[in-house]
């Protein structure tokens, strides 16, 4: 016999979910109770919940200040979502969002990552500590940076990443840090700030500042810089349709974005599972490593959108040679995560001390010794390396 959503939702509360008006709460079908915690999960009234993915890790509190929709999401410890859309993202514990969100699919926010009202995410990762204001749209981006809540990359209110260009793609993914010094949670915030944008593809540096209102176009990718950028000046010419100025350079900024999203899947393969503790831990861990697979495939399927669209040129011929490799190499790295000798120590380190820090991730990376930081950022830097000496043009 079907299972009615009222007999599921009559599952959730004896298992001590909780629901102040659980009438008001709608529940699909394809809910799965089993990866439901039991243990102070909130949810409040209004609220939808579907999809079999969904996964809800104890401590959660769902639609505190408005409904929220939440549809194959899988939330970690203590996440809190006051109000909005959730679709197909990742938070891996103590996220808090503010109302009216709006978060898509391929989006993933490390632990202790927040925002407050109206933001919309796409495609984002954002690790530990990274912080957003109100009134957001920051989609195909990643950002690091910051050593705690304290000291943490931010983004001011009113911040725009564009990244849709006037011929009609988004091979624009910008990149705030990078992967392989990032995961190891001592580098400088960055600071982008309110009023401003980015014009996306763009690479930023950590410890840089942009001034508010700056709409940044340029990279900078040296660390420690402070950033302002004015408007262009007032004009009009006659528009050119499907140009592409700086094409290699926009192909070659998605493959390096690409390949700091494999170097991270090994991290996710390897270390995280480290940090795991009962079968809900387990499965938050498998459903972050397929939702980055994803996310990647979507950097493939949109940079080869924009080669369709490039004019006759040598930098297409060049871009579209290169290109019928970028899906078999990547494919290597994600079915075999190079695991070498260094990172075989780190993770030995780890193990080791996995359950003396109560299995919390942050405080042990930040308890990692200086000599594991730097041979885990090589072991890192090295996957990039392999796929950039092969991929850029």
């Amino acid at each position: 016999m079907k299972t009615t959503h009222g007999a599921i939702k009559k599952k959730l509360l004896a298992k001590g979910v909780v629901m102040p008006s659980p009438e008001s709460v709608y529940v699909a079908d394809d809910v799965n109770v089993d990866r439901i915690s039991g243990h102070g999960v909130t949810v409040f009234p209004g609220c939808r919940i579907t999809g079999k993915d969904t996964l809800i890790l104890r401590g959660a509190r769902i639609g505190h200040e408005a409904p929220v929709t939440l549809e194959n999401c899988l939330l970690g410890k203590n996440v809190r979502l006051n109000g909005g859309f959730f679709q197909k993202a990742v938070l891996l514990g103590d996220n808090v969002f503010g109302s009216n969100a709006h978060v898509r699919a391929g989006t993933i926010l490390e632990e202790q990552a927040c925002a407050a009202h109206t933001v919309g995410l796409k495609q984002t990762l954002l690790f530990p500590f990274v912080t957003l204001g109100s009134l957001i749209n920051f989609c195909d981006c990643f950002m690091a940076g910051g050593t705690s809540r304290k000291d943490h990359s931010e983004i001011g209110s009113s911040f725009v990443h564009f990244n849709y260009t006037p011929n009609q793609d988004k091979a624009t993914p910008s990149m705030m840090g990078n992967v392989h010094q990032g995961v190891m949670l001592d580098q400088a915030p960055i600071f982008l700030g309110g009023q401003g944008g980015l014009v996306g593809p763009v690479r930023i540096g950590f410890g840089c500042l942009t001034g508010a209102g700056s709409i940044v176009r340029k990279d900078e990718e040296r660390c420690n810089r402070m950033i302002l950028a004015g408007h262009t000046r007032s004009m009009s010419l006659p528009r050119r349709t499907g140009v592409h100025p700086g094409a290699a350079r926009i192909f070659n900024h998605n493959i390096k974005y690409m390949a700091a999203l494999a170097a991270l899947y090994a991290w996710y393969v390897h270390v995280r599972p480290v940090f795991t503790d009962g079968p809900l831990s387990r499965e938050l861990v498998r459903g972050l490593q397929e939702i980055l697979v994803q996310s990647i495939r979507e950097r493939i399927r949109q940079l080869e959108k924009f080669c369709d669209t490039l004019g006759p040129s040598h930098a297409r011929d060049q871009i579209l040679t290169t290109m019928e490799m970028v899906g078999p190499k990547i494919d290597q790295v994600l079915t075999l995560p190079d695991l070498c000798a260094s990172a075989e120590h780190l993770i030995l380190w780890l193990n080791k001390r996995a359950a003396q820090y109560d299995k919390d991730y942050i405080t042990a990376i930040q308890q990692l010794p200086s000599n594991l930081k730097t041979l885990g950022s090589g072991w890192l830097l090295e996957i990039e390396t392999s796929l950039l000496d092969r991929l850029t043009v």
